[in-house]
């Protein structure tokens, strides 16, 4: 039987007993008061319990409480610790057993006082083991326990009486409050039981490689943090200062002396000497030249500070920041709107026009959609002479999402809606109104120092709507929103397959277009030529149809059935799936920047009654065109997976169907990680390109498909705009989510920006740079909340160094070299590791066989080492002679 577990008071008594004098072997104590003569309480200490695997919860648990341990291994620790070991107490039961292993037992509730418990006897150990069964005669015992002691009542329904507790039920219970959503995970069938082979591969490399989790603080609870493993080298603290010795204790002290003078006899000699008169003729042109040089200009003039001399601009030449100019806000909106895209008028100073549309996602578009409706869609003009009403707002059927002026004629406008719809406009008729001066009616050629073009007060009281000339095909166009649009330049022209030609009309007559629906198309805004005659009722119809007064007939011909001339699909190519470009750029894009001078004189043409090119477009067809065949028809896009990919516009031939198709991409690189927000050129290089998405940025260049020039590290927050600085090469600005813009400088630094600002508490939404004079810059950079703040940029931002251009580009020809280097050394690497694996096969594949007279050859070669060895000793032992050693190589 196992024994029972008693009281703990009289475990307690138990224990207590007298100490003993020294030197006298304490009796061990045992539970025969609690009836179990046989038990013998121990306490077990950590150190104890590793040394015979007895840990608690490891080796003894609540399911087994129990351990064998020898007799060997506890003389053994009494050797060792003597009278410190633990089982010390019982030392004499241990010596009085008869088995050879004992049993130990781990007291988890402290029955018998102690964590531990020995059975000093075979019988209570195998009574421990082994319980014994209860008798039959007992079990027979419990099976006849009389009946009569237990009389079923059987339950009495009773009608329920409410006390209130349902509804307390009702409130405590747990209800869903939003709807679940169900997804399906499906697979293909082949796919089932299909190998998996895993590789190693760079996370930074791959999109979707790692996921970024970023610590954010918990409101609810705060965590306080009580250790910490920090590494630190241990090195001797060096501090550099300096002084300047300060004199506490000024004294007057004079010192007199003479000059020294040259004797009588000295100046004769001086006089006649050859040497002196040969060095003073030969001096005396040099010395004139100076004092002449003296007389023309101050000598001592201080350099450092006329640098630093303040100019009669904003801001002097020290300043480094972007100071705030002024800011537009549109007060008259009812909801709250955020600015999609900023363009500057090509022509008039201080004009600006933004684009507007609603703060909503697309799940709240869709449920407002009926308010949305009634809302107008508008393009705002802003002017720095009123900063509270725009001048003209442009109407569209949907949100805005980016637009641009035509590059050869300012009053046409062209913007890309949020359902893929592009939208024209012609100002032409409002063209006076926005150009109207206080000061005069005509331009003047000085240029002030700051842009106050103010309007008339008659003016700016009415607000100027003008509705849209055209919208193209809902059908035949974009699926969705349209994320970039761009004018090409006038000096060429594509057709369907994407071949180019000389553009004879010397007129910009054709856009291009990306949307996240996967495709890239290309629009012509001239006249299609009909194939079929039009039937005379359907003449007389159009005839019979007014167009409203206030809408000008330009682009009447392209309402409502304005179709792409030609249309690109990205594609995968190994999957069913697209990529989905947000910005574009084209090769040309570069000359757009420097075509001011060339608006302004088409402009001035036009004022001075000739007739505008865009009222006739159908004289702009020309039915025999020059093809340009060294032309680059290469592009950059960047797309919403973060890749930057190099294709090209033109079709090809596919061989199996025999269809135009649209080529693969030349590169494509996976660099950023978040959707491309800006791929732009720069106005100095033609080839230099910069993207920005994510969390970092990086420079291309067209031409080197080993990869980016620059590629920045994670910056602490996302990046979300961009664009190069107009005057200065090496200087771009970069937006981000929280309302800071870094202003990178390659000439300072090019592993992070050179300083960063903020400008707002929102997020930054656009940034358009423009340069109004010579001596000042100004910066637009829209926001999150519809705020569009005008900043001016400091002398040292816009103003280049000497050889600035030289530099960068330099600098851009070193990071070329750097990627070629990389590149072949990785070939070398790859070639190397190549060649050893062939070593390796051909030393575990192919045996090497040798000829029977490389073997006798190797033979000899080694017996007659083995000669030489044998001389070399016995000569060495005195043994043998030169002369004996000789005759016996002879005999030999």
């Amino acid at each position: 039987m196992a024994p029972k577990p008693q009281k703990r008071k009289r475990a307690k008594h138990a224990k207590t007993k007298m100490p003993l004098p020294v030197g006298e072997e304490a009796e061990p104590l045992n539970m025969e008061s609690m009836g179990h003569p046989e038990i013998y309480p121990l306490v077990l200490t950590t150190k104890t319990q590793e040394i015979f695997n007895c840990r608690v919860d490891e080796d003894v648990t609540e399911e087994q409480p129990y351990k064998l341990i020898k007799k060997e291994d506890i003389f053994a620790d009494f050797a060792n610790r003597a009278a410190v070991s633990d089982f010390y107490p019982v030392k004499k039961i241990v010596q009085e057993y008869p088995g050879d292993e004992l049993l130990l037992v781990y007291d988890r509730d402290f029955k018998y006082g102690l964590n531990f418990y020995l059975i000093g006897t075979e019988e209570g150990k195998e009574n421990y083991l082994n319980p014994p069964e209860l008798p039959e005669e007992q079990e027979e015992y419990k099976d006849h326990i009389p009946e009569e002691t237990y009389i079923y009542k059987p339950p009495i329904s009773k009608p329920w009486v409410s006390l209130g507790s349902e509804k307390e039920i009702e409130e405590e219970s747990v209800k869903e409050s939003t709807k679940q959503i169900t997804y399906m995970i499906s697979r293909k069938r082949s796919e089932f039981g299909a190998p998996i082979k895993f590789s190693d591969q760079n996370a930074s490399s791959v999109k979707d490689a790692y996921i970024e989790c970023t610590a954010y603080p918990d409101k609810n609870f705060t965590l306080k943090q009580l250790e910490r493993d920090v590494g630190m080298q241990v090195v001797p603290q060096i501090k550099e200062t300096s002084t300047q010795t300060r004199w506490t204790c000024p004294k007057n002290a004079t010192t007199q002396y003479y000059p020294r003078e040259f004797l009588e006899e000295e100046k004769e000699a001086l006089g006649q000497s050859k040497t002196l008169t040969e060095f003073l003729n030969g001096v005396c042109t040099s010395v004139e030249i100076a004092l002449q040089q003296n007389e023309i200009m101050n000598t001592f003039i201080h350099d450092w500070k006329c640098l630093a001399a303040e100019e009669g601009t904003f801001g002097d030449k020290t300043d480094t920041h972007l100071k705030e100019y002024q800011s537009f806000t549109d007060l008259h909106s009812l909801t709250e709107k955020m600015i999609t895209c900023v363009s500057w008028h090509p022509v008039i100073y201080g004009l600006i026009a933004v684009s507007v549309a609603v703060r909503l996602s697309f799940e709240e578009r869709v449920h407002f959609s009926g308010k949305l409706l009634l809302q107008p869609s508008l393009i705002l003009f802003w002017s720095f002479s009123d900063p509270i009403h725009p001048q003209l707002m442009l109407e569209s059927p949907d949100d805005i999402f980016c637009f641009q002026f035509c590059p050869t004629d300012p009053n046409i406008i062209a913007g890309g809606c949020i359902n893929g719809q592009i939208v024209m406009w012609d100002i032409t008729a409002h063209a006076d109104r926005i150009e109207n001066i206080k000061a005069g009616g005509s331009r003047s050629k000085k240029v002030t120092l700051k842009p106050m073009f103010l309007l008339e007060p008659e003016s700016n009281k009415e607000e100027m709507y003008i509705r849209h000339c055209a919208v193209s095909s809902i059908e035949s166009g974009h699926r969705k929103v349209i994320t970039d649009i761009h004018w090409l330049p006038d000096t060429f022209e594509i057709n369907r397959l994407g071949n180019v030609f000389e553009n004879r009309s010397g007129i910009s007559c054709q856009l291009v277009t990306c949307s996240a629906d996967c495709t890239i198309c290309f629009w012509d805004i001239r006249p299609q030529k009909a194939v079929t005659p039009q039937p005379q009722a359907e003449k007389k119809k159009e005839e019979s149809i007014e167009i409203p007064f206030d809408i000008p007939s330009t682009f009447l011909h392209l309402d409502l059935s304005w179709k792409p001339l030609s249309k690109i699909r990205l594609s995968k190519g190994e999957t069913t799936l697209d990529h989905c470009p947000t910005k574009l750029s084209l090769s040309e894009d570069n000359l757009l920047y420097k075509a001011q001078e060339k608006i302004l004189a088409q402009s001035k043409a036009v004022k001075a009654g000739e007739m505008n090119p865009y009222q006739n477009l159908e004289n702009a067809l020309s039915n025999i065109l020059k093809p340009i065949d060294d032309f680059c028809t290469k592009f950059f896009v960047g797309t919403e997976e973060g890749e930057v990919i190099y294709t090209d516009w033109k079709m090809e031939r596919d061989p199996e169907t025999g269809r135009f198709m649209a080529k693969k991409p030349v590169s494509l690189y996976t660099v950023h990680d978040g959707a491309v927000h800006t791929v732009q050129r720069s106005p100095f290089y033609k080839d230099i390109i910069l993207t920005v998405g994510g969390w970092n940025v990086a420079i291309w260049k067209e031409g080197i498909t080993t990869g980016p020039l620059l590629q920045s590290c994670c910056a602490p927050k996302r990046y979300t705009s961009g664009h190069w600085s107009l005057t200065r090469p090496g200087v771009f600005y970069i937006g981000r989510e929280d309302g800071y813009i870094d202003i990178w400088d390659l000439l300072e630094k090019t592993h992070e920006p050179a300083q960063s600002q903020n400008i707002c508490i929102t997020m930054i939404m656009y940034i358009k740079p423009w340069t109004f004079s010579a001596k000042q810059q100004f910066i637009a950079i829209a926001d999150y909340y519809g705020t569009l703040h005008i900043l001016e940029i400091p002398w040292t931002l816009s103003h280049p160094s000497t050889n600035e251009v030289s530099s960068i580009s330099h600098y851009f020809e070193r990071e070329v070299k750097h990627l070629e280097y990389v590149e072949q050394r990785k070939n070398i690497r790859e070639q190397e590791r190549r060649e050893m694996e062939l070593e390796l096969e051909k030393k575990k594949v192919k045996t090497f066989q040798k000829s029977k007279e490389q073997l006798e050859a190797e033979l000899k070669m080694d017996y007659e080492s083995y000669l030489e060895l044998e001389k070399n000793i016995l000569s060495n032992l005195g043994l043998t002679k030169v002369k004996d050693s000789k005759s016996y190589m002879e005999l030999i």
